[in-house]
């Protein structure tokens, strides 16, 4: 099928979508609400369905299927139905008193039409979460999931298409041709997850027609470990955010600074968390990498340092042993790009400042972990460096929490979602000034003078922190 095709098809679709709702459908907390059990029960129903496609997508554990796509899911959910009345409700605020009478009111209304491009890394959840937001905030969607998941892709269709009218929640499957025709298209707001790269493709897409956006990124998310941390928990965390769908998170330790005190201790320690966690030595159930391509390059990788502990693949079955690399340089080719893979690069340090002057000057990651027990080297860390958000201690965990938002910045993302701001992200809120008719003040009418001007300037001189509702 032609570009010209799809182009028609996505058209009529998105017209559809736009259509329904201009008639007013989606706006309704009582349809809202609705669409959003329907949504609950489905992925309750079909929690078998997700494990067999991740399975056969990445050899996904159903775990960790569980722990990182559909109880995130079922977790927003549950937010969602109990907050949306107060979320939807107009909001008041004061007036200034040069305004008087009036009331002034912020009122949350839907973009429209939004279009959900999800990656195939948490096929799930990177869909899933999003679309929780638009049907939130009252939007119609048209959702694409990532080529590279087929299986979870179309078990995401499968679902959907059984709860939800097309001119609602559509689901395009396909790859890159579907995305670039879709992208051709006007919608009211695009939500994008993915890389960099792609982002920038994204963004210059959405500016042909001035439609704003949210891009959630990735880049390479640094770990810290100082001489004062407990060595014991940041091997074992930082090894759960390593394996942990193999390294394949936005999230992901991505590269580690490591205390020369303590480095011989940690290489120990990682080992023996390894071993906890796969303790018949085969790990059969840890994912897979996601394609071919992705395996060659991360296997590329491990030759950017020494091998302290992993290193074996099995092209047969697109696996990587969980790595740690020592001796790595800086200009080794595994610090250039975002490994995406489960294999961490250690670079050994002796003052807190070699970490942080190095971290400012590349792009902002969308993540950092730091672990410490000293305050000082925690307030430098935080002081110094920008990042979307980040643990101390601990590795990927806030991202599981709904009432923070998430997201990145610079190069690692715009905007932000989960709980209250995945409404807001699709959500435009309105400023309105309610002038009462029952007295019009004559100062800002034409024509001027000097004493209105005198008067002028002594009531909004005045109004200055001493604003209040008006009648």
């Amino acid at each position: 099928m032609n570009d010209e095709v799809f182009n028609l098809n996505f058209r009529t679709l998105i017209e559809k979508q736009r259509e329904f709702f201009e008639q007013g459908n989606t706006k309704s907390l009582q349809f809202r609400l609705s669409m959003l059990h329907k949504l609950q029960d489905a992925v309750k129903n079909h929690e078998g369905l997700f494990y067999e496609a991740m399975k056969k997508d990445m050899n996904k554990c159903p775990m960790e299927v569980y722990m990182t796509e559909t109880g995130i899911v079922s977790e927003e959910l549950s937010l969602h139905i109990h907050r949306l009345s107060g979320w939807m409700r107009d909001k008041r605020v004061p007036t200034p008193i040069a305004q008087f009478p009036a009331k002034s009111f912020i009122s949350p209304e839907p973009y429209g039409v939004a279009l959900i491009m999800s990656p195939w890394n948490y096929p799930v959840q990177l869909c899933l979460l999003p679309l929780i937001g638009a049907i939130s905030a009252g939007c119609t969607a048209v959702v694409k999931p990532s080529a590279y998941a087929p299986a979870a892709g179309h078990a995401i269709a499968q679902v959907l298409r059984s709860i939800y009218p097309e001119e609602y929640i559509a689901v395009v499957e396909g790859g890159r041709e579907q995305n670039t025709a879709l992208l051709e298209e006007r919608f009211d707001y695009i939500f994008f997850t993915g890389s960099p790269a792609v982002g920038r493709l994204v963004m210059e897409s959405a500016a042909k027609h001035l439609t704003p956006i949210t891009l959630e990124l990735g880049g390479k998310s640094p770990v810290i470990v100082d001489k004062t941390a407990n060595i014991k928990i940041a091997a074992r965390r930082i090894a759960f955010g390593k394996v942990l769908n193999a390294g394949q998170t936005c999230v992901a330790p991505d590269y580690l600074f490591i205390h020369r005190d303590v480095k011989d201790d940690f290489i120990k320690l990682y080992k023996s968390a390894l071993n906890e966690f796969f303790p018949d030595g085969t790990m059969d159930d840890m994912n897979i990498i996601i394609n071919e391509k992705h395996f060659k390059r991360v296997s590329g990788l491990l030759g950017s340092g020494k091998i302290a502990a992993g290193g074996k693949t099995d092209r047969k079955r697109r696996f990587v042993e969980p790595t740690l690399l020592d001796e790595v340089c800086f200009d080794a080719p595994i610090m250039k790009e975002e490994i995406f893979g489960p294999v961490l690069p250690m670079i050994s340090y002796s003052d807190i400042r070699e970490c942080t002057d190095y971290i400012v000057k590349h792009p902002k990651p969308l993540a950092l972990y730091l672990f410490t027990e000293d305050s000082s080297v925690e307030k430098h860390v935080l002081n110094k460096c920008s990042f979307g958000g980040g643990c101390i201690n601990d590795t990927i965990i806030h991202i599981a929490n709904s009432r923070m938002g998430f997201g990145g910045v610079g190069d690692s993302g715009i905007g932000s979602y989960h709980g209250k701001k995945s409404f807001d992200t699709f959500t435009h809120y309105r400023s309105i000034v309610k002038k009462a008719a029952w007295l019009d003040i004559p100062v800002r009418y034409r024509p001027y003078s000097k004493i209105k001007y005198k008067l002028l300037r002594r009531i909004l001189g005045n109004s200055v922190g001493n604003s209040g509702d008006g009648p």
